[in-house]
């Protein structure tokens, strides 16, 4: 019997086995209308999105709930979030659903296609690297900055500055999460929208450099 030869080394296998399959992670309770989920994107238990989209590599935990948004990547979503929760026409004599979307009570009213629009018309905007905290409460309109931090609980009723961590009810800023001159060297650096290869190359300086140590071994971009 002769040797069988060895496999002839395959550099370009070699590079794919370091990444795991790229789709989406779905879980069989969660439900999605209308949505567009980014590559590595994971959306938990009893999750509800509509008429969303959710950037690479960012989280929904369990039950967490979003319309009418766009979602950078690196997100972090704790459970029981809720992204632009439900307007009401409280200017309307009934601010109940019944004045908008009269069609589950009575036949031959149709869905107030007027507020719907409105109501579609004021997305929120959430940036990359986004935590949001447990049960916190993003109002219509609000606009979120890269890298900021939103706390549990906290109701978000105006817009929040990048890199700025807010809490409370309504949510206000506690700190800045870095120095506005870290701040804007990491928005140049931009890592979401690094290749595969090099943020996978990046990994354990991210763990073991400071931020400012980690900048300045990357801002080259020469690692």
């Amino acid at each position: 019997m002769t040797d069988r030869p060895e496999a002839a080394y395959d550099e370009n296998r070699d590079e794919e086995l370091r990444f795991l399959d790229p789709e989406p992670r779905i879980h069989s309770t969660a439900r999605l209308k209308g949505c567009r989920i980014g590559r590595y994107a994971e959306v938990g238990e009893r999750v509800i999105l509509r008429d969303v989209h959710v950037g690479d590599f960012t989280y929904f935990e369990r039950q967490g709930e979003a319309i009418h948004a766009d979602i950078g990547k690196f997100c972090s979503i704790a459970a029981n979030a809720r992204i632009n929760a439900l307007d009401h026409p409280i200017g309307r004599p009934l601010g109940h659903k019944i004045t908008y979307r009269p069609n589950e009570y009575f036949r031959w009213q149709p869905l107030d296609a007027q507020w719907r629009g409105e109501r579609a018309a004021k997305r929120v905007t959430i940036g990359h690297d986004v935590w949001i905290g447990h049960g916190a409460v993003i109002m219509p309109g609000v606009v979120v900055g890269n890298g900021a931090v939103i706390g549990a609980n906290a109701a978000v009723t105006a817009d929040v500055p990048a890199y700025t961590i807010v809490g409370g009810v309504p949510a206000r800023p506690i700190r800045r999460r870095f120095s506005e001159a870290i701040a804007e060297r990491l928005e140049r650096l931009a890592l979401w929208d690094w290749p595969l290869e090099r943020l996978y190359d990046a990994i354990s300086d991210m763990q073991k450099l400071d931020i400012t140590a980690f900048l300045e071994r990357h801002e080259t971009g020469s690692v």
